[in-house]
């Protein structure tokens, strides 16, 4: 039997496994309750690959007497139709409304499926102005990473509302704050609070062993806001990555945030150069923290430029 033959009966023999992974990595994680009408459904973490679909990050979804509220939907139309379906295996209740809270591309593209549905998109302006500027590159990006497959029916759609701070969402039935304290962990991040059942979704702001990236942030913003998002005195945290957690979620959140902040100044009062700064940042309390090796290296970076354009110019390092 020559290579060539060898190879296609090969492939063909382990067709129906990948086919089935892809299947299950498409289909999703059941979602977990945490409280009564608050369900989570748990992403995997790490970087975006073929073996995840790219489903890393956390979305969720809150049943009220008169709807559902889902929040971030997922890298692809086909996990915007898997969190359809898990929302209509769990209730009767029609979906009301699907709120991106952050953009990101694991929140943003899953909401083709939900337009499809007839359900109205919602995000906050500054963040519906970034996603227009930029997250055509993403998906662009996601096709190839991922594959044209894993990627279809995906688009950037623009939201049906838009809103401009906090404000109350009523379409649930019972009554959701939508949290917003400017400019934090990026332009237009928003978190949702359910009072009655003291459970935060709290969206890009926090995360939960996993290196938040700065990129977009304004770090004093970003550290106001988890300020405010702690004095709620959360009972649960669905962060935008990892497990839920409680209030501690917050609290590593913003101790990571300083800690880089603090050598990033640091460095450059040292007079440290820009390439060596990714080796000289290493923080190694938070070395075993999910994309550690790719985000804070990059995080690294990005603080050290903004302090050292602070200290030139005498501005307050964001």
């Amino acid at each position: 039997m020559d290579r060539r033959r060898r190879r296609a009966l090969l492939a063909l023999a382990l067709a129906p496994a990948v086919l089935a992974a892809c299947a299950s990595a498409a289909a999703g994680p059941a979602p977990r309750a945490l409280a009564e009408g608050v369900w989570w459904v748990a992403g995997s973490g790490g970087a975006a690959a073929p073996a995840n679909a790219g489903r890393i990050g956390n979305s969720g979804f809150v049943v009220g007497p008169a709807g559902v509220v889902a929040l971030d939907t997922g890298t692809s139309y086909a996990h915007g139709r898997a969190l359809i379906a898990a929302i209509r295996a769990t209730t009767e209740r029609p979906l009301a409304l699907a709120l991106i809270t952050h953009v990101r591309p694991e929140a943003l593209f899953g909401a083709t499926a939900f337009r499809e549905a007839g359900v109205p998109v919602a995000m906050h302006r500054q963040a519906a102005r970034l996603m227009r500027s930029r997250c055509d590159g993403c998906l662009a990006q996601l096709r190839q990473t991922l594959g044209d497959a894993a990627m279809a029916g995906s688009a950037v759609i623009a939201p049906d509302h838009e809103f401009d701070g906090p404000t109350t969402l009523h379409q649930a039935g019972r009554p959701l704050e939508l949290l917003h304290d400017g400019h934090a962990s990026g332009p237009g991040d928003v978190a949702l609070w359910d009072p009655a059942r003291r459970v935060l979704f709290a969206g890009g702001l926090v995360e939960n062993r996993r290196v938040p990236a700065i990129d977009d942030a304004d770090l004093p913003g970003w550290q106001r806001a988890l300020a405010s998002l702690a004095a709620l005195q959360p009972r649960v945290v669905v962060p935008a990555h990892g497990p839920a957690a409680g209030p501690e979620a917050i609290a590593a959140t913003s101790a990571y945030l300083a800690a880089l902040d603090e050598r990033a100044r640091a460095l450059v009062a040292d007079g440290t150069s820009l390439i060596d700064v990714p080796e000289a940042a290493a923080l190694p309390a938070y070395a075993g923290w999910d994309e550690y090796e790719v985000i804070h290296r990059r995080n690294a970076s990005i603080a050290f430029l903004r302090a050292e354009r602070a200290l030139l110019f005498g501005e307050a390092a964001r």
